[in-house]
């Protein structure tokens, strides 16, 4: 990839980059956005964007509900790029591309217990999977500094996975999360509906415990950094950056909602990094694949396709009607897939830095 110093996508001979596309890049798409997505939700709280509702192909819908919705399974459809899109990766996983979603797809058609197993699952796995993205960005900058792969792993992911789900689990939200194990009354397992229960009547200990504790920790982690570079540790300030900002604004949104908007504010960030780092590291190859590279505007074409398919799977998520079990079961297929592959694909694994 490029890297930068004075100049977007410019770099001295001999110098090494510690952003991972370029200075301009990455504060567009990975560092700035959970912060201007606080100030974005907080400029449309209260607003006819984020209050009034309207009926859209059948359904009554906000445009900040409806807009987000699309956003959100846009970007879920997007590892497909870097999964089936990427020849290399894909004879590599062919099994997993293949072979496994077929099935997990005819399990849920055939089978309700299958079906909402995957839909709670689904629920709390985007949760994890949310904060290792985070995680993921930041251990790569760590890696840009020259560090050691696993120096300050075990806290960079215990930072994250805290101050991610931890006010998901404890916070305002939290029983939009848990509620999602009613559904299992519908085949008879009435065991699972009484956790929704306990965990609301236990919300308000969770609730202090998880702030005053994630809050604690993120002070304890800024405090450790200073202390690292103090012993001569290369400190890495754009994951140091990342980490902070996005985990005050996870305690902050998820942990009080003050906005009514911490759905949004919190995916909104979320989709729009993963968005800049499939298309930072595949849009060559999707060049290649639509035959347009070194074209005039076959950059920008591919650039147009990348995000109008995106935004069109989006859209048709929206419309659809949940009831209907096949659709419902191919929108959980696409969620769940996301999750596995960019497990394996993305996430920045031990070996690697």
């Amino acid at each position: 990839m490029s890297s930068s110093g004075d100049k977007p996508g410019a770099q001295s001979p001999g110098v090494k980059s510690r952003y991972i596309v370029s200075a301009w890049y990455d504060w567009v798409f990975f560092l700035l956005p959970p912060i201007l997505a606080l100030f974005v939700g907080m400029g449309i709280s209260g607003t006819p964007f984020a209050d009034d509702r309207f009926t859209w192909w059948g359904w009554e819908v906000t445009w900040s509900g409806l807009l987000i919705g699309v956003f959100i399974h846009a970007h879920l459809i997007l590892v497909f790029v870097r999964s089936h899109g990427n020849k290399e990766i894909f004879k590599q996983h062919k099994l997993r591309f293949v072979l496994v979603p077929l099935l997990l797809y005819a399990a849920m058609l055939s089978s309700n217990y299958v079906l909402y197993t995957c839909s709670v699952i689904a629920t709390f796995w985007d949760v994890y999977h949310s904060g290792m993205q985070t995680f993921g960005f930041g251990r790569i900058y760590e890696a840009k500094a020259g560090n050691q792969p696993t120096h300050g792993r075990k806290l960079d992911w215990a930072l994250n996975q805290l101050l991610y789900a931890g006010p998901i689990v404890a916070g305002a939200v939290m029983l939009d999360h848990f509620e999602d194990f009613n559904e299992f009354s519908d085949v008879g397992l009435m065991f699972f509906t009484k956790i929704p229960v306990w965990m609301d009547g236990n919300h308000a200990y969770f609730t202090w415990a998880m702030l005053g504790g994630g809050a604690g920790f993120l002070a304890y982690y800024v405090y450790a950094q200073f202390e690292l570079q103090r012993a001569g540790h290369t400190v890495s300030w754009q994951k140091v950056f990342l980490y902070v900002t996005t985990g005050a604004t996870s305690l902050y949104t998820w942990g009080f909602n003050s906005f009514g908007e911490a759905f949004f504010i919190m995916n909104l960030f979320h989709a729009l990094q993963y968005f800049g780092i499939v298309w930072a590291t595949e849009n060559k190859n999707m060049q290649r694949m639509l035959r347009v590279e070194g074209k005039p505007l076959g950059k920008w074409l591919t650039l147009g396709l990348f995000v109008a398919l995106a935004l069109l799977y989006g859209t048709w998520v929206q419309y659809m009607d949940p009831s209907v079990h096949m659709w419902w079961a191919l929108t959980l297929l696409v969620s769940l897939m996301h999750f596995w592959y960019d497990g394996f694909v993305w996430s920045v694994r031990k070996k690697q830095v």
